[in-house]
């Protein structure tokens, strides 16, 4: 029998035991991730606003107002999440907080400069809703992984998942039905019925990939 063939497989073994601080990201790695979270995820809801849809969550609310009224998305999708900063520090701590308040103000920044270092002329608006709620999901899903969010729902939903198991896809999904719905009030009733195709979209790419032990390697 080879040497290879003793080898533990961490995926079997019950004696082996994984050091949680040996699998932590580095500095590097955490900053790296949260500009990659949250360029996708801007970039993302660059689209939905383009094509005149609409997402679940905290980006949802902003895109909602913005196109009610005539205030930039960068300053609402701001606003928007600052009473979620106190829930976060209360339930998350100092860390989860700050990363989440830079991961914010990243995708607020990135939002503002998206139009004018890429402006879209003539779109499809079926692909870009639903490019932009892929993007927006993965974009999530490396934030949630450097223990980072967009605050507001997202919070609540990782909260719901540590406490009872519950999915944070799930979560988010339940809260978007009413947001989508609340979109018919500013948004043609063609545009919100692609905009919950693209909700479920995202909400499905959240709830299968960001689940307890799916991102250890082994």
């Amino acid at each position: 029998m080879t040497n290879a063939e003793h080898t533990a497989d961490p995926a079997t073994s019950p004696t082996l035991v994984f050091d949680e601080r040996t699998m932590a990201h580095s500095w590097f790695e955490d900053a790296l991730g949260i500009l990659t979270g949250t360029f996708a995820a801007a970039f993302g809801i660059y689209l939905l606003q383009s094509s005149g849809s609409v997402t679940g969550g905290t980006a949802g609310l902003a895109l909602l107002v913005d196109f009610a009224t005539s205030w930039p998305f960068w300053l609402i999708f701001g606003v928007v999440n600052l009473p979620f900063a106190a829930l976060a520090l209360w339930k998350k701590g100092v860390s989860f907080t700050v990363r989440t308040v830079i991961s914010i103000a990243l995708v607020s920044l990135f939002s503002a400069v998206n139009p004018v270092l890429v402006p879209l002329g003539d779109i499809n608006p079926i692909f870009c809703t639903f490019a932009g709620n892929l993007f927006a999901g993965v974009g999530l899903l490396i934030l949630f992984r450097h223990r980072a969010s967009l605050g507001g729902i997202n919070i609540i939903a990782l909260l719901v998942q540590e406490k009872t198991g519950f999915r944070a896809g799930w979560t988010q999904l339940a809260f978007d039905v009413v947001i989508i719905a609340a979109a018919l009030i500013v948004v043609p009733w063609p545009n919100v019925l692609l905009s919950a195709a693209g909700a479920v979209l995202l909400n499905v790419v959240l709830a299968l990939n960001h689940r307890p032990g799916r991102y250890i390697g082994h």
